[in-house]
């Protein structure tokens, strides 16, 4: 626990748990926005070859 008072106790910590944080949130939503664009491009392929 000595890890996580030192990490917050002063400014720089706290940009650093922020930094990591929104590093770590972006890859959630770059994860979710390509993975549902590839299936949306994929369902329009597939219609169009069904017609």
């Amino acid at each position: 626990m000595e890890l996580w008072s030192e990490l917050f106790s002063d400014s720089v910590g706290i940009l650093s748990a922020a930094v990591i944080a929104f590093i770590l949130a972006m890859a959630v939503y770059f994860t979710w926005f390509f993975i549902s664009h590839m299936m949306r491009e994929s369902e329009r392929k597939a219609k169009q070859q069904d017609k």
